[in-house]
């Protein structure tokens, strides 16, 4: 999708008649079903306006141009890409990012610099920008990597407004390389940047290399395939072990199936915390990437999708998706689309903050099934911990057996958490009564170390013990009490307050500039300085510790004779608390999912003493287990006693 394309010729007759912003806006309302912003097209107007003096001023008056160019499952646009040919007759094209700034700061991070704006923000310096769009383009399409002559791609950045001042931080030396590879020009470097131009575009023949690049499929190519392959194969922890190694075989023998008789085919795979369905669908990832098929990686989880992103690198990161990432794709654009959390699967892609004009109406469910030839989707419906996420096996078999797929269905069950122990997970379903299940009881003796403290301050302690120790730990809760935007100097609000024991939650995901001793959201499950906040469902769940110290709050509370009992008024969770009769359940997931998320301990804090009691009687000292500190038993309710006579 773009919203200009056309002979530069035209282009910049556009421009000079001050055409082009209303051409843009008008096209991107037909597009988009909205308006552009004020700010969106005055800054079209500037940018757009410098160069098209430039490429006046370096004679390319016979290239094609595109403008707003959307990179292929992505919301990401280019500025503007500029094509022609060179001397020996090759077909040659040029990204330009535009930048309407006039300077900046010094930023965090080695890619980061700060935007001096209406309000200071930490963004990506240009050179790094544009070489993203660069590589992507380089690795999805099919007329920059398949063909016997490819078009050769380069990439700049023009900043118009901006003047180089003495030590500025945007010619910093960590980014020398990524200068070299993409330069940037200023207001000043007029006759450097068409003299940077020309030697690619000179030999224009307008639509020749613009056709082809408009005509191009978009797949990646098998060098970046095979580059995830190997980034991810041969990890000791991905080795997979019995029922996981015949659901893998599986979806091999499917996916090669589906490419030759192209009958689509769907593999659900139910598995519960600890089950290894994270190692399962990175096994996918790497074993069909190795063979060439565009295999997509995808999941509705922020939290888990960045750092993830970050495993495989900046290059191989476009196999990396969301669940909303389908709603322009082709049908069957994927070969094998692996859906990891399924369960947090919406009704439809659109968010509350699109406009209405622009929203669909089918389901996300469906986009996922019209985009794949096979879909692998890994699922656990006590994992719902959202209204709106609709994405249960049942629903995804029915959407299969209407799409006429091939369905194979398997459940995954060895434990790869809770210290190996089914037991656990088992004892925590029927302790929130989310299931029954035959471990009523969890004996503290067990290898996998549970125990329930007095305070949220040796809660604390007991994790940074584990962390100073070498091992992994973070500190969780409930949604129970406020989350504040951070402070105007990027620290953090310590909003969760338990009597002297105060503490922040982690940060935002919008939370724009942090001081230095903070991760942003995206990071904090696995960077050191995460050890400092306290997260909370919706940035824990699909990560797995060493060790989990969960605060288990008041919106969730048991009561002898009545059982659990939800209360609202101590919830921040303001859209849980808009789901009715589904609150209980919902925060028992959340509260199921918390306390699962430790591989060798989980000690918990309960705000509610009552609920704490009840915690307590379900559980017992047998054997002589390792030398712990263990809570004291306490009687065994009625509810307990029932329990075990039905067993």
């Amino acid at each position: 999708m773009r919203l200009y394309s056309g002979s530069s010729t035209n282009f910049i007759d556009d421009s000079v008649h001050n055409r082009i912003a209303d051409k843009l806006r008008d096209a991107y309302f037909v597009t988009y079903r909205r308006e552009a912003s004020p700010s969106e097209v005055n800054s079209w107007r500037n940018s757009l306006r410098a160069v098209s003096q430039v490429f006046d001023k370096a004679g390319l008056n016979d290239q094609g141009v595109l403008l707003e160019y959307e990179l292929p499952l992505t919301s990401k646009r280019l500025d503007c890409l500029i094509t022609g040919r060179n001397e020996m007759l090759h077909d040659n094209a040029v990204i330009i990012e535009l930048k309407q700034w006039d300077r900046c700061d010094e930023g965090d991070g080695d890619r980061i610099v700060t935007f001096v704006g209406q309000a200071d923000r930490d963004v990506l310096h240009p050179s790094i920008q544009v070489g993203q769009y660069k590589m992507y383009l380089e690795d999805g399409h099919t007329v920059f990597h398949e063909e016997k002559d490819p078009v050769a791609l380069k990439a700049c950045s023009y900043l118009h407004n901006y003047s180089f001042i003495a030590n500025d931080p945007i010619l910093a030396s960590k980014f020398e390389s990524a200068l070299i590879e993409f330069p940037l020009f200023s207001s000043d470097d007029v006759d450097k940047l068409t003299d940077y131009l020309r030697p690619e575009l000179s030999r224009g023949q307008r639509m020749q290399a613009l056709g082809r690049i408009l005509e191009s499929k978009y797949r990646p190519s098998k060098k970046l395939l095979d580059l995830v392959g190997r980034l991810l194969e041969g990890r000791p922890e991905y080795v997979l072990l019995d029922g996981q190694l015949v659901a893998f075989d599986r979806v091999l023998t499917e996916a090669k199936q589906a490419h030759k008789d192209k009958q689509k085919a769907t593999i659900v795979m139910r598995g519960g915390p600890g089950t290894g369905t994270s190692v399962v669908a990175l096994n996918l990832l790497s074993a069909l990437s190795r063979t060439g098929l565009n295999t997509h990686y995808v999941t509705g989880s922020k939290a888990f999708h960045e750092p993830l992103r970050r495993i495989v690198g900046r290059r191989a990161s476009q196999q990396v998706k969301y669940f909303n990432s389908y709603t322009d794709a082709s049908a069957n654009d994927v070969d094998v689309m692996i859906c990891d959390e399924a369960h947090r699967i919406r009704e439809h892609s659109h968010t509350r903050y699109t406009p209405r004009s622009q929203r669909s109406l089918k389901l996300q469910i469906q986009e996922l099934f019209d985009a794949s030839k096979v879909g692998v989707f890994f699922v656990d419906d006590n994992q719902v911990v959202r209204p709106g996420e609709i994405g249960s096996a049942k629903l995804i078999l029915n959407r299969a057996k209407q799409s006429k797929c091939r369905v194979f269905e398997y459940k995954l069950e060895a434990q790869f958490r809770c210290s190996g122990s089914d037991g656990f997970i088992n004892w925590v379903n029927n302790t929130l009564e989310i299931e029954r299940t035959a471990n009523v009881l969890w004996n503290l003796n067990d290898k996998f170390d549970f125990r329930i403290v007095e305070s949220p301050e040796e809660l604390e302690k007991l994790i940074k013990k584990r962390i100073q120790a070498g091992a992994t730990g973070r500190l969780t809760a409930g949604f129970c009490w406020p989350w504040s935007d951070p402070e105007p100097s990027g620290s953090l609000v310590s909003d969760v307050t338990i009597g002297e024991y105060v503490r922040p939650w982690n940060a935002k995901s919008s939370a724009g500039r942090l001081v230095r001793e903070v991760p942003p959201e995206n990071l904090w499950a696995h960077d050191a300085r995460g050890s400092d906040q306290i997260g909370c469902i919706y940035t824990a769940q699909g990560f797995e510790f060493d060790y989990v110290g969960v605060i288990f709050g008041a919106d969730l509370v048991y009561r002898h004779g009545i059982g659990w009992v939800g209360d609202k008024t101590k919830s921040f969770d303001t859209v849980v608390k808009r789901s009715g009769e589904h609150f209980v359940d919902l925060v028992k997931n959340t509260y199921r999912v918390l306390l699962t998320r430790g591989i060798k301990g989980c000690f918990v804090y309960f705000v509610d003493k009552e609920t704490e009691g009840f915690f307590r009687s379900r559980t017992e000292i047998e054997g002589a287990g390792a030398n712990r500190d263990v809570a004291v038993k306490t009687p065994r309710d009625s509810s307990l006693q029932e329990q075990m006579q039905m067993l």
